[in-house]
């Protein structure tokens, strides 16, 4: 070291007059003056290189070198004192080769310092300056992290090498230009280069070689195209080296990408099982959109066969609006003939590719598609859509396949969790029916609600129920769903036409008529004119191979298949629905056979009683009524004799009136239990009520004004009686309506056609204003020998009540305290001469 102390400006003096490199270094190795030739060496005026760090134009690889061997010179440990070789870079950042000798200095301040001297390298020769770019660029394929990165690395470092450069790959057919140029001239030898697996050199029309073909190799078929003034066939080992190179760097960018793209798709599909598994489905249109998030696709399509063999149907997507990318939409249909041929994933071809960018006006050019099976056979098929710019590949087709299958599993869990809504439903709904029929045990109500039931379980529009009647050999409208319930009763089937309803009768097995417009199938003429039915399905009603009925269910919104499935709930439900009727059938007939037994038994009684009280009666008539005509005589002999007055007068009528009385109530008696049939003739029914009323007037004897308005319906003249009984009848009950208004009032009567029983009858009402009759014994007027009057005798209403049983009427009677008394007839308006 120089014992020499410096300052800044006898440095500059020194080291500015030298036309080599120098520069000198203080601290930890920052440029304290540099000369001009120094900063011409990098390309910056002298102004940008002092102040900076030596080390910021050194060469990454020498960096960590220079800096530590700075380092130990500033700390006087004994080095090699020999120059230095490394390289610098300049502002265009090629590396220029230095020789540069370190001497040790003592500034002023007693800082140590480090004078540079340095010497550019020349320049290497052409070919070893090529040799080692291409060195440096196969150094850095090493760390490009995709096949792409790889492309761009090489065909960079021979660009800088002074190469021009492209890559080409054959995809089996053609020639594909990877940077969009035109095809060299000769590109027939690249096709020698592959399969010769040796560079082929071009450039016949010059007198040496221009441009040569190396085979990459790697997992695509491709080459290398370079051009420029150093290709020769000597240099071809240098070249074919880094050919190997690059191929060896595609192949491992290809395995890392490979492993890569596995790891994600298993990681992929197993996202997806795991969302296809969950409790509840999720519907096809969510798997939809996590396929295109998986796929980057534009758009992704689910395509469905409603029963097999039938073309597949667009079900879902998404990506597609209906309403603006109508086109897009049918753009779905390019790739379906394709996938349906061939198992796993397919690719769109280029025409294919073509004929989406048109109808899809240009936001789609690429898909893929693949088939949806199920127990080997196509249940649909799903693809996936995007720009042509972003092709899809064997791999995206592959995991499409994938999902494909996944795609299955959750179509078929849908499908499974839907059937087994549908059958739990159904067996609801079946349970209900034979809860409401087991409960209801009359045949009119039964057919009611399982008409109602079948349209809500077949989702059908009506239903219509025919009962079979044996002794005229028809079927009869006997119940239909709400809409149609008047309506269908008066429809009768004879079982021998042709219609629908009398084939399903007599072949006892459902018959199907999907589209009753193009039918030959004759169907009920009211049915399809007033309902505008579309489609009919008819069921056997059988019990025990006994034909009760045919069941008739439509859909009037248009054609319908009646499906297998549906067709057997339908027979299940008719088959719950016959054994309901039959046995509200058995329940009805052993009602009404105990009903007949019970009324023949009580009618027994009544006769044995009338015979035994006729009996009686007549003994007590004849014994009575001799000592009354003695009373009666003996009574107007003293009338006669004594012409009596005061209370012997009063005592006389007393006798007179209470043997009156006797002799009334032995009539009466003899009335009740003498059983005479009546002789029906057609009488004037308005004259019949005057009479009777006007009789009773008479013979109540009231001291208040009873008025009587009697009213019969226009064209209500003759009615078929017995004019002497009903005039009896209606004598008694208009009797006791005056005797029930001491005070007076108005009784009213009213004549007219009813509908009782369900048939046509007269009615007449007979409405009192009297005090009315108390609830507890109103059940009790029409029991003989039961009376609230001092005077009565308790047989006026049970004789009204026997008259009107004789006449197949029926009599009843409302009333309520304080608001007066209605007794009601029901006489039948049509029914034989005599009931004799």
């Amino acid at each position: 070291m120089s014992s020499k102390a410096y300052n800044e400006q006898e440095l500059r003096a020194l080291v500015e007059p030298f036309a080599q490199p120098m520069l000198v270094l203080v601290g930890e190795g920052r440029v304290w003056v540099a000369n001009a030739a120094y900063a011409r060496l990098l390309g910056l005026p002298v102004e940008q290189v002092e102040g900076r760090s030596f080390l910021d134009f050194v060469q990454p690889e020498d960096r960590s070198r220079m800096g530590d061997r700075f380092h130990r010179l500033a700390t006087g440990a004994p080095l090699d004192g020999r120059p230095q070789l490394y390289k610098v870079l300049s502002v265009n950042g090629a590396p220029g080769e230095i020789l540069a000798q370190a001497n040790p200095l003592r500034l002023e301040d007693g800082r140590f310092a480090l004078l540079l001297s340095c010497m550019v390298m020349a320049e290497s020769p052409r070919e070893l300056a090529v040799a080692e770019r291409l060195v440096d660029t196969s150094a850095g394929l090493v760390s490009a992290r995709s096949e792409e990165g790889v492309r761009r690395v090489a065909l960079a470092g021979l660009e800088a090498a002074g190469f021009r450069a492209r890559i080409l790959r054959w995809d089996g057919t053609r020639w594909v230009v990877r940077d969009g140029v035109a095809l060299p001239a000769d590109s027939h030898l690249g096709l020698e280069a592959l399969s010769d697996g040796r560079p082929v050199f071009g450039g016949a029309d010059q007198a040496q070689p221009t441009h040569a073909y190396l085979p990459v190799g790697g997992p695509r078929s491709e080459v290398l195209w370079v051009a420029g003034p150093w290709v020769a066939p000597r240099h071809g080992s240098v070249l074919t080296l880094f050919a190997k190179v690059v191929g060896a760097a595609l192949a491992d960018a290809h395995l890392q990408a490979d492993g890569a793209r596995s790891r994600w798709e298993v990681e992929a599909v197993a996202e997806m099982a795991r969302f296809v598994a969950q409790p509840v489905p999720p519907p096809p249109e969510m798997f939809l959109a996590r396929v295109a998030e998986l796929l980057q696709a534009r758009a992704v399509a689910l395509h469905v066969t409603s029963e097999p063999g039938q073309a597949p149907r667009l079900s879902a997507h998404v990506g597609l609006e209906e309403g603006s990318d109508a086109d897009a939409v049918r753009a779905t249909g390019v790739l379906l003939a394709t996938s349906l041929r061939e198992d796993g994933g397919v690719l769109s071809s280029e025409a294919q590719g073509r004929a989406l960018e048109t109808l899809s006006q240009g936001r789609l050019g690429s898909g893929t598609a693949a088939r949806l099976t199920r127990g080997g056979e196509c249940v649909g098929v799903v693809q996936a859509l995007r720009a042509k710019e972003r092709p899809f590949d064997e791999r995206d087709a592959r995991l499409l396949a994938t999902l494909a299958e996944l795609l299955v599993m959750l179509l078929e869990q849908r499908r499974l969790r839907a059937e087994s809504a549908r059958q739990l439903t159904e067996t609801r709904l079946l349970l209900d029916l034979a809860r409401t029929t087991s409960g209801v045990l009359e045949t009119a109500s039964i057919l009611d609600v399982a008409s109602d039931f079948l349209v809500h379980l077949l989702d059908v529009s009506n239903c219509f129920i025919l009962l079979y009647d044996e002794q005229a050999k028809v079927l009869r409208g006997a119940a239909a769903s709400a809409a149609h319930r008047d309506m269908f009763r008066t429809v009768v089937v004879p079982l021998d036409s042709d219609d629908l309803a009398a084939r399903v009768a007599l072949e006892r097995k459902p018959i199907a008529v999907e589209d009753l417009t193009s039918a030959s199938t004759s169907v009920s003429a009211v049915l399809i004119d007033r309902l505008g039915e579309k489609a009919l399905l008819g069921l056997p009603l059988t019990s025990r191979e006994e034909l009760i009925g045919v069941v008739l269910v439509d859909d009037v919104r248009g054609p319908r298949p009646f499906g297998p499935e549906l067709i057997d709930l339908a027979e299940a439900t008719c088959g719950q629905l016959a054994l309901s009727i039959a046995n509200a059938r058995l329940y009805e007939s052993l009602w009404a056979s105990y009903a007949e037994l019970a009324a023949t038994r009580a009618e027994m009684v009544k006769r044995e009683r009338f015979a035994a009280l006729g009996e009686l009666s007549a003994i007590v008539a004849h014994e009575v009524r001799n000592p009354l005509g003695v009373i009666f005589n003996a009574v107007a002999t003293l009338r006669r004799i004594m012409n009596p007055g005061g209370d012997t007068a009063m005592l006389l009528d007393i006798v007179a009136e209470e043997s009156d009385r006797l002799n009334r109530m032995v009539a009466d008696l003899l009335d009740f239990t003498r059983p005479r049939n009546p002789v029906l003739q057609p009488e004037d029914l308005l004259r019949v009520l005057q009479d009777a009323f006007e009789a009773a007037r008479a013979q109540a004897l009231t001291e208040r004004p009873v008025y009587i308005s009697v009213e019969v319906e226009p064209g209500l003249s003759t009615v078929p009686m017995d004019r002497r009984q009903i005039r009896q009848a209606l004598f008694n009950v208009a009797v006791n309506a005056i005797q029930a208004m001491p005070q007076g009032g108005e009784v009213r009567v009213r004549g007219r056609r009813d509908t009782h029983g369900g048939r046509e009858q007269l009615r007449i009402d007979v409405m009192d204003q009297g005090p009315g009759i108390p609830a507890e014994l109103l059940h009790r007027v029409f029991e003989p020998f039961f009376t609230t009057k001092a005077q009565g005798t308790g047989l006026g209403l049970a004789v009204v009540k026997r008259i009107l049983e004789e006449h197949r009427g029926e009599i009843a009677v409302e009333s309520a305290p304080g608001r007066g008394t209605t007794f009601t007839f029901w006489l039948p308006l049509t029914q034989p001469q005599s009931l004799s």
